[in-house]
């Protein structure tokens, strides 16, 4: 299992500088990975500052050499395919290879889209996040790329340089459960990162529940797949490594690869940098 800190992108997170402290020190005391919000408009936090969250990685990117990097998560749907394309591509060439790229549909919908006379429709979200996956994958392959689809479109279209990693860094799709599509979509690239109707951000979920997703996911993973797929779980644990043994190691046993760090986010430490930087420093959980 590898173990990922976990930062809004508001906040005291809205400082590239704060979030390349967080970085450094996030590598220094051994973490496996460090991954920010993508949230334009979120009114639960209005009246905080908000950063980009392509700028804050670079912060990140620049500030260390080993851990891995990306958004959990991006809602594509709000971007357009070549502008991601050509942010994510410069970031995996900064960082060497680092990225990670969370995706889904992001939210709230209502903010995040409606709020700018887009449509709020998940149906029709859920269509562009498809499309724009598929494309951003070609994009990244750095070869001469036709596309007319139902919301997006290209005309021999080259972007270089290609992600350093190829076929492009690796994809994880967010999504409800018990909500079954969205893990449906995961199933088809390299990994799931679920939130849980009854464990929501920063709470621990279920075993029995994770169990279950862990299982469906399986199912519906195609023959010819690589055998490899992230399982990305997350919430607080404490600082006590072995308490936090307690904790995530039954998570663990039912075939969670990742465990990400995260505040409550109802709770007042969210955006706060000490806190954050507190957990950090004190080191990952040991299995």
């Amino acid at each position: 299992m590898r173990f990922s800190i976990n930062i809004p992108n508001f906040g005291d997170f809205a400082d590239p500088s704060n979030v390349a402290t967080v970085a450094a020190a996030a590598e220094g005391a051994g973490w496996d990975g460090l991954f920010v919000w993508d949230h334009i408009l979120h009114r639960y936090h209005q009246g905080r500052p908000f950063g980009d969250p392509w700028m804050l990685l670079t912060a990140a990117a620049l500030a260390t050499s080993r851990i891995r990097l990306g958004t959990l998560l991006t809602p594509v749907p709000r971007y357009l395919p070549q502008q991601l394309a050509r942010q994510v591509a410069t970031l995996d060439q900064l960082s060497g290879g680092r990225v990670v790229f969370g995706a889904g549909l992001g939210g709230p919908v209502e903010d995040e889209y409606r709020s700018f006379g887009d449509t709020a429709e998940p149906p029709v979200l859920a269509e562009r996040l498809d499309e724009g996956l598929e494309l951003l994958r070609r994009y990244w392959s750095g070869e001469p790329v036709d596309h007319r689809g139902a919301h997006y479109e290209a005309r021999d279209v080259t972007l270089l340089p290609p992600t350093v990693q190829q076929p492009g860094p690796p994809i994880w799709v967010g999504g409800f459960w018990p909500r079954r599509r969205p893990m449906r979509r995961a199933a088809r690239w390299d990994g799931a990162v679920p939130l849980f109707e009854t464990a929501k951000h920063g709470h621990v979920p279920d075993v029995a529940e994770v169990t279950e997703l862990i299982g469906y996911v399986r199912q519906h993973r195609s023959a010819g797949a690589e055998q490899h797929f992230e399982f990305v779980l997350g919430g607080a644990t404490p600082a006590d490594a072995a308490k936090a043994k307690d904790v995530i190691g039954p998570l663990h046993d039912a075939g969670a690869t990742w465990w990400d760090e995260r505040q409550i986010q109802t709770g007042p430490d969210l955006h706060r940098l000490e806190p954050v930087l507190r957990r950090v420093e004190a080191g990952p959980p040991a299995l």
